[in-house]
């Protein structure tokens, strides 16, 4: 750079805030970061030289002074999902008003990119993480480093949790579809390793063996994690001469799938079929008919956490404690008494 050009002005530092103040550098700083006795009209003072000036907090900075930081990391499988998105959504909202920064970090649901993520969390020393985990190593990870963690929806490891009761409202969900006279139910589910696929087929089991309905494992389907391969799978079942007369979908793509399958099969909802779905995403009530679903507060599910991960950092040494939210029922259009 030749000497006729301007140099790049410097990042501002706690010194000029101080002196632009007319405060020292420990005055300023504990002014701006709220610690320690200064008197009001300093406070003030120094807080005016700062947004004068443009002062940022040296975050990196003060987590390597304090080994923590004002900063949680949240961790989730797939913000295209409006479960997620509404799920980021409470957590950010909650940290806010906890004083906290929120770090979202989308996983595409990988088990590798999750670890990834808590490893860049702690080096960025944050102080706790939330995740909607697809494995347990990343957990694992968090608990060895002594980072605080909550997993959110499924459970892997011994850790604080915050779950949806995914069993009873399962159960409560295929008792409905059989009070209407339903005795051939398909099942279309994305897993069911994790604990969220696992207690939403136990339910569904738990209800037909109540009611004495054999299960039919031929019913019982799996079709990934997305809409697409949903739709290729019940096209195959719903084009059967035995065909089920009702659909229980395990979340709201899968229930996506499940729509576009009948109406491509030209089957009127629900005169012909019947459907359910474990999720009640916003298209839901905008069809018609509308979709009958359980509903999740995915919001509420992230402030919970967030609400957890703050008491575990203030008492680090607590049992794991696991807080389970109920389901709601939202019963629209799409259930009725099958047409035989």
């Amino acid at each position: 750079m030749s000497a006729s050009e301007p140099s790049t002005p410097g990042r501002v530092t706690i010194k000029e805030v101080a002196e632009r103040a007319g405060v020292s550098r420990s005055t300023a700083s504990r002014a701006l970061a709220g610690t320690g006795y200064v008197a009001e009209p300093v406070r003030q003072r120094v807080r005016k030289a700062a947004d004068d000036l443009g002062y940022v907090v040296d975050a990196t900075a003060r987590s390597l002074k304090q080994r923590s930081s004002r900063v949680i990391g949240v961790i989730v499988s797939d913000l295209r999902n409006a479960f997620y998105a509404d799920l980021a959504f409470g957590a950010g909202e909650r940290a806010r008003r906890a004083g906290y920064t929120m770090l979202l970090v989308d996983d595409g649901g990988s088990a590798e990119d999750e670890l990834e993520a808590a490893r860049a969390f702690v080096a960025s020393r944050v102080a706790g993480v939330v995740l909607t985990p697809v494995a347990g190593d990343a957990v694992a990870f968090l608990q060895r480093q002594h980072v605080p963690v909550v997993e959110v929806d499924r459970v892997f490891g011994e850790a604080d949790a915050v779950v949806i009761d995914n069993r009873h409202a399962a159960h409560a969900t295929t008792e409905h579809l059989l009070s209407l006279g339903h005795r051939r139910i398909a099942l279309v589910i994305d897993e069911t390793d994790w604990t969220t696929g696992r207690e939403r087929r136990a339910g569904f089991a738990d209800a037909l063996d109540a009611a004495g309905v054999a299960l039919d494992p031929s019913l019982v389907v799996a079709a990934g994690w997305d809409a697409e391969a949903a739709e290729r799978v019940m096209t195959e079942l719903l084009s059967g001469d035995d065909r089920p007369t009702a659909v229980f979908a395990a979340n709201n793509l899968l229930a996506e799938g499940v729509w576009r399958a009948a109406r491509a099969l030209g089957l009127s909802i629900p005169e012909q079929l019947s459907i359910v779905a474990f999720d009640d995403a916003p298209w839901m009530s905008m069809v018609t008919p509308g979709v009958t679903a359980i509903r999740q507060d995915a919001a509420e599910l992230g402030r919970t956490a967030v609400d957890q991960l703050i008491a575990r950092i203030a008492d680090p040494q607590r049992a794991p404690h696991t807080v389970t939210l109920p389901a709601g029922f939202a019963r629209r259009a799409s259930t009725a008494r099958p047409a035989n």
